[in-house]
């Protein structure tokens, strides 16, 4: 292959086929596309005339009867999946089982057995498969940890990650058992994510070693919150909390060490609020890693995995091992892991 056939390769627009009208879509999606050049081909939703206004509002080539109409559009080549935490695993695997790339929203599925069936499905298509932990791929992390590995705060101790916010309507799909909600699904599992990957830097992966949590009044089995105490093989300790029922918004990480401590104020929404502070025996400081959205980063990194080969480090192995640890805390608190969807075959239509 020639060099210019190289440089054509890696910049071919990315082609995406869009499952549902969610409102995350705007921000994870179409705005982004608007910078990297990405194509939306596709869109389909359970009401159509929902599917042509969104299609309408953010240009979208073409409006289909269904899911499965995307997924089979030879012209889409990454499907991407937005729809409610239980049908993440069914149209996860259904892309793959068609040949598609995937990328989707977290978590990749309702629980660790799903989330490894959809691993498996990952292996055996050999396309590529990115969870969305957006906030990993801007600079605000890779700079954390360039802190930590300098040995500017010392020895690594102890880690907390915060996720409140304050609560949803008491129709929203994230309060639905069924639809595999809860604090841990949609908020915390950030916080175990952000743990996970400080594994390098703590001896390998954290263990749960309790958790704490309380169901949402009128949500049998659904969590408002929910806090895990983790340990690393190193001896860090790390509290990985979350709550959908607060009184305000703080989604923050805290890195302390013998020497000093880091703490990212608002790690999920840098393009709100960039700030990286440092405090040791020498002051604080304040770095600013910029408000570029960490959205932005993430299509740019779904569209590099894709065009080279080379999986992104929110593929689905990683997927699995978060998932595990989901279901651990769901074990620990007494409300189980959240059940896989009841009626794939119908949704599959």
């Amino acid at each position: 292959m020639t060099g210019s056939d190289d440089e054509g390769l890696a910049t071919e627009p990315l082609r995406v086929g869009i499952l549902g009208a969610a409102r995350i879509t705007e921000l994870a999606l179409v705005k982004p596309s608007r910078i990297t050049g990405a194509r939306l081909v596709a869109v389909a939703a359970r009401d159509r005339s929902r599917a042509e206004a969104f299609a309408g509002a953010h240009g979208v080539e073409r409006v289909h009867d269904s899911y499965l109409d995307v997924i089979e559009d030879p012209e889409v080549e990454v499907v991407y999946n937005p729809l409610a935490n239980s049908l993440h695993g069914p149209w996860n695997i259904a892309a793959l089982a068609a040949g598609k790339h995937v990328f989707t929203e977290k978590p990749s599925a309702s629980n660790a057995s799903e989330a490894e069936t959809v691993a498996a499905a990952a292996r055996l298509s050999g396309q590529q498969f990115f969870e969305g932990f957006h906030y990993l791929w801007h600079p605000l992390v890779s700079r954390l940890h360039e802190i930590l590995a300098s040995g500017e705060l010392g020895e690594l101790r102890h880690v907390e990650t915060v996720m409140d916010m304050p609560a949803p309507t008491a129709s929203d799909p994230r309060w639905s058992l069924e639809l595999s909600g809860g604090a841990l699904m949609d908020l915390g599992c950030y916080s175990l994510h952000t743990m996970r990957l400080l594994a390098p830097y703590a001896g390998g992966e954290p263990t749960l070693v309790g958790a704490t949590g309380g169901e949402r009044a009128g949500h049998p089995g659904v969590d408002e919150w929910l806090t895990a105490e983790l340990a690393f093989p190193s001896g860090v300790t790390g509290t990985a909390g979350c709550t959908m029922a607060s009184d305000h918004h703080e989604m923050s990480h805290r890195l302390v060490g013998t020497a000093g401590e880091a703490v990212i104020t608002d790690f999920v929404n840098p393009h709100d609020d960039d700030r990286l502070v440092v405090t040791t025996a020498a002051g604080t400081r304040t770095e600013r890693l910029g408000r570029r959205s960490s959205y932005t980063y993430q299509l740019e990194a779904l569209t590099t995995a894709i065009r080279t080969g080379t999986p992104a480090r929110t593929d689905a192995d990683d997927a699995v091992l978060t998932m595990r640890l989901i279901d651990q805390c769901y074990d620990a608190v007494g409300l189980g892991p959240r059940p896989a969807h009841a009626d794939v075959a119908k949704d599959l239509r």
